[in-house]
């Protein structure tokens, strides 16, 4: 792989420089990278939990569930919330997920009106072995560069994201 080769955020750049001189397109250097990186990551993944049985939205329900620890249990409102996603949107994906057998809906023993979320021993087989997949497919994604440029673009990946995370809170309660 040529560092020095164009790539398809370059050729977009050139096209707009030539449709529109004035119009700055240096933005696209890295958020047109970061998407389109996102894409081309999310191609090879979905194949991968295909295979597992799940979607992505599945996969990251159960893989949510799993990394809570023991007993592996959310409330909908922590699981909407860790998601990022609508209450509606965590409803659809739970009963899916509870009609496949891999987690189940059970009382919660400090509050009565409510319930929680539950990984089952079958969704925890599912994800753990998805999850080896998934990690198995980004390690081939990202095989090809050396550690210290990994780390060196996980420190600037951090820093974009604390970045818009931030100004993204900041935006929410305004």
């Amino acid at each position: 792989m040529q560092i020095n080769a164009l790539d398809r955020i370059d050729r977009t750049r050139a096209e707009w420089a030539r449709e529109e001189p004035d119009l700055d397109t240096s933005p696209m250097e890295v958020i047109g990278r970061v998407l389109r990186v996102a894409h081309l990551a999310d191609a090879r993944i979905r194949p991968v939990l295909r295979r597992a049985g799940l979607d992505r939205g599945a996969f990251d329900v159960l893989a949510t569930l799993r990394r809570v620890g023991h007993p592996y249990r959310l409330t909908p409102t922590a699981l909407y919330q860790e998601l990022v996603l609508t209450s509606g949107a965590v409803t659809h994906r739970v009963d899916a997920l509870a009609g496949a057998g891999l987690v189940e809906r059970v009382p919660d023993s400090h509050d009565r009106r409510s319930s929680l979320v539950a990984l089952t021993a079958r969704g925890r087989a599912v994800v753990d072995d998805a999850m080896a997949a998934h990690m198995r497919c980004e390690a081939e994604m990202i095989a090809a560069m050396s550690g210290d440029s990994r780390r060196a673009l996980a420190v600037l990946l951090r820093h974009l994201l604390l970045d818009m995370e931030t100004h993204g809170m900041e935006e929410q309660h305004e």
